[in-house]
């Protein structure tokens, strides 16, 4: 397609259809972003919900982010957009092979946001609102679905239309599996990292229950930053009678080392009491058993400021054993080192890797403290991010070991979950609700999460897609037990979605 020309004061050029206010691109050509429009005026906002019958509730831009000036958002308006000329060369333009070019925008701004490690953002303003009603042919509809992604999803996508539908659905989708050529590969270079412009400060949280000396490691890295952190803000929530003092002395440290010893329960309130106790610029986000490299701290600063964003989730590495250290990480990373380096939205965020302006993490006032005893915190906490207008980067550069002890830390809640009887420990999301002998799965708080961000309609198949899964995925020769398993496995499924509903009524809460 022919796109006209804009140059920056700085060179860049920009690419751009239609007719955009020219006096907002040098400005955006500054910050983050690889791609711009006002499609969300324009009649494309949570267009093309088909994506459901693939994604379900697992990736978080299922639906369009509302009411901010700037936000993420995939769905482009391929008549009204404007794109960086290097981007737009790296992923060599549109695909065609749909019928519609409106396809063409979609698929073009999906790959770039869950493929390409790109960044499209809404930017209200920069094109005039319109009218479009927004139409996608069922043959198109399947051509994507068999670009994009296995066959087993284009199958249940049919399945899931009915059988009213069926003829019609069977012919594009037969169409579609014979012509549609599958996606390849192609992802956005990185920027070259800036130096650190200024002297920011940096606070380090470490939520932490009896692992002190995994914690004192995580300290001792820090010793040998390329950039010092000004403060460590460690809450611990171990036992009084099994404290070492022999931890976390101020002495032994270029920083500042500031404890207090939890007495709520949870990793999300000892988030919320640490960040109270923050003071510096960027607040790094860690779990109790990481390690990180030197040039950790520096370059999650030079990341941010380089994209001009409030967030960033670092690389997380699984480590093999409790026993492994940095010359173990540098092996790692120099096996992935053709697949490490891509930047782009991050679709997680890692408690146990991030950096967040403390503004923001201040504007979000904190962890919602309904997830703790369970899961999915940091996905809420991350998408709250997002849903504020902020971007969320992924950061190849900063990555950590994350060593994962079988003994203490938080998710020690997660294992009185699974028993029962006078032993099991009442869990926070619980309330006044003790479990008894239905154990409910998926965890509580996971559903929580689910409800708190995703309309009624895609909790529902959600939930279709759950049991689906679970009858069918293990082979044909499983589907007999599985079929006998099914009613406990509903009441299961009915009892988290009993707390989950529960604790939606609670409201969210920070403390």
């Amino acid at each position: 397609m022919h796109l006209k020309k804009y140059i920056t004061s700085k060179n860049e050029v920009l690419l751009y259809s239609g007719e955009p206010n020219i006096e907002m691109l040098e400005h955006l050509a500054c910050g983050a972003g690889d791609v711009w429009h006002s499609s969300l005026e324009q009649g494309f906002t949570n267009c093309f919900q088909d994506l459901v019958y693939q994604t379900a509730v697992y990736w978080w831009f299922l639906n369009d982010i509302k009411d901010q000036d700037k936000c993420v958002c995939w769905r482009i308006n391929v008549n009204a957009f404007v794109v960086r000329e290097t981007v737009w060369n790296q992923i060599n333009g549109l695909d065609m092979q749909y019928e519609s070019s409106t396809m063409s925008g979609l698929d073009f701004g999906y790959n770039l946001l869950r493929n390409q490690a790109g960044i499209p953002l809404h930017v209200k303003g920069l094109y005039s609102p319109e009218e479009n009603n927004i139409q996608i042919s069922t043959e198109d509809r399947y051509t994507f679905f068999f670009k994009n992604f296995k066959r087993q999803h284009p199958f249940y996508m049919m399945l899931r239309k009915g059988i009213f539908k069926f003829p019609s659905e069977y012919k594009a989708y037969q169409k579609a599996k014979h012509s549609a050529v599958k996606y390849v590969e192609k992802i956005i270079q990185p920027k070259d990292l800036n130096p650190i412009s200024g002297k920011p400060t940096v606070s380090l949280v470490i939520p932490t229950m009896r692992r002190q000396a995994y914690s004192q490691i995580l300290l001792e890295d820090h010793k040998n930053q390329s950039y010092l952190i000004k403060e460590a803000v460690i809450v611990d929530a171990t036992p009084e009678e099994e404290r070492d003092e022999k931890y976390y002395r101020n002495e032994d440290f270029p920083f500042d080392v500031v404890v207090k010893w939890q007495t709520s329960k949870g990793s999300c309130r000892a988030r919320n009491e640490a960040i109270d106790l923050c003071t510096g610029d960027y607040i790094i986000f860690a779990d109790d058993d990481v390690r990180v490299l030197p040039d950790f701290v520096e370059n999650h600063i030079r990341l941010l400021q380089t994209y001009d964003a409030a967030a960033c989730n670092g690389l997380d590495s699984m480590a093999e054993n409790v026993h492994q250290d940095l010359s173990d990480l540098k092996k790692r990373l120099a096996k992935i080192e053709n697949q490490r380096w891509k930047v782009g939205v991050s679709s997680i965020f890692s408690n146990a890797n991030s950096c967040v302006r403390r503004d923001v993490v201040q504007e979000l006032v904190g962890n919602d403290v309904n997830f703790d005893g369970g899961y999915g915190e940091d996905a809420d906490f991350g998408l709250s991010i997002l849903k504020a207008g902020h971007v969320l980067l992924h950061n190849p550069f900063s990555p950590n070991l994350h060593l994962k002890p079988p003994m203490g830390g938080y998710r020690w809640w997660g294992s009185e979950a699974k028993k029962k009887g006078k032993q099991r420990k009442i869990q926070p999301w619980e309330l006044d609700n003790p479990v008894k002998k239905i154990v409910p799965k998926p965890s509580p708080t996971i559903t929580y999460g689910i409800l708190k961000h995703f309309t009624p309609s895609q909790v529902k198949e959600w939930r279709v897609k759950y049991f689906f899964l679970f009858l069918f995925k293990g082979g044909v020769k499983k589907i007999p037990i599985r079929l006998i398993q099914l009613p406990y496995k509903q009441l299961q499924f009915s009892k988290s979605l009993q707390y989950a509903k529960a604790l939606i009524n609670l409201g969210v809460r920070y403390k």
